[in-house]
């Protein structure tokens, strides 16, 4: 397994990492112990979680993806691990999450506290903010709409308050997820200002359905020292094939259509069909390319790959040995050509 070193941090991640979201909805406490035995066991060092997992989110479930993470960490080395988990954002109407989710100092504190305890460690490595606190466009939505501009939490409030959880040890790094250009480089810029602790990630979608991070992201995070860990790397699925060949077999976008509307768009099949083409040429299975492609982009930190069995899980993670050539890559390129971006 490589390592790489995440953003300006000092955490080395393993270039695959453990996701966590169907902990408690999709497998069972004993699965998820597996499932992270396994991955420890074959060089991942880096387990992602969020307070309102397992997906899809619900009043009878929320917290427990980070309590069966707990009930396996209290009998590991903790400090051979980095253990990230996040904050949940507004405006998605999970009022199970602490009332009201918000971003400011009052819901982090209580957040922190939380998630250390059901994860049974005294710090978290890597704190990450879901999804911004004010309005953007997300999960499927593409354009900026002024109209929809809501009261936030200032950028500047968000920072102070998470840094004083960084003096009390209780969080070693920040990140971000499901930000946009303009976010990443405020949080940095802020941060320098008013000398305050700096993001040393952005946690986005990223996989061959959905490259727009490869346009202003990739440039702002170059720029500021941002390292992307790359979530959906199989697009919910769609790029292991099986929802060509019948699209209710079982899996997340069948189980969550309501998560899954950002992949009902009219390009996905034809897009998919000829990454599945360019997978058989090449003598990989599908869910391999994909996983490659992502890895080896120069701006990724790690990706974060979920299965709900141990057999997904080893041919994900046998992908970490898949470089793709020239050739296969000009391939992909050809398609996305022709199909740029068709799940954005």
């Amino acid at each position: 397994m490589e390592y790489r070193r995440l953003g300006t941090s000092n955490l080395n991640v393993s270039a695959l990492s453990l996701g966590t979201m169907t902990f408690g909805e999709q497998n069972t406490e004993a699965e998820a112990h597996a499932q992270l035995d396994y991955a420890i066991s074959r060089g991942v060092n880096f387990i992602d979680t969020a307070e309102m997992y397992p997906v899809a989110p619900r009043a009878e479930t929320v917290y427990r993806t980070e309590a069966y993470i707990g009930s396996w960490l209290k009998r590991q080395p903790r400090d051979t691990l980095i253990v990230a988990s996040k904050i949940t954002g507004p405006a998605r109407g999970f009022t199970w999450v602490r009332g009201t989710p918000r971003i400011n100092r009052e819901h982090i504190i209580a957040a922190v506290d939380a998630s250390l305890s059901r994860l049974n460690t005294d710090y978290i490595d890597l704190y990450q903010i879901h999804w911004p606190d004010r309005y953007v466009p997300m999960f499927g939505s593409t354009s900026y709409d002024v109209t929809q501009e809501r009261e936030a939490t200032s950028i500047a409030h968000q920072l102070q308050a998470l840094a004083e959880q960084v003096r009390a040890g209780k969080i070693r790094h920040l990140g971000l997820s499901n930000e946009t250009p303009w976010g990443v480089a405020e949080f940095v810029r802020c941060a320098e200002q008013l000398g305050l602790p700096k993001i040393v990630s952005v946690q986005n979608a990223y996989h061959l359905l959905n490259r727009t991070f490869e346009s202003g992201l990739a440039e702002t995070c170059h720029h500021t020292g941002v390292g992307l860990l790359a979530y959906s790397p199989l697009a919910f699925g769609w790029l292991t094939g099986k929802y060509l060949a019948d699209t209710q077999v079982h899996g997340r976008i069948t189980l969550f259509p309501n998560f899954g509307q950002r992949y009902a768009k009219i390009n996905v099949p034809a897009a998919t069909r000829e990454y599945l083409r360019i997978a058989q040429d090449s003598n990989l299975t599908p869910a391999t390319l994909a996983l490659a492609f992502a890895r080896t982009r120069s701006f990724t930190n790690s990706v974060i790959v979920g299965a709900t069995t141990l057999t997904q899980l080893k041919e994900n993670i046998d992908s970490a040995a898949v470089t793709l050539d020239k050739v296969v890559l000009e391939k992909i390129e050809a398609v996305h050509r022709m199909y740029p971006n068709p799940a954005p």
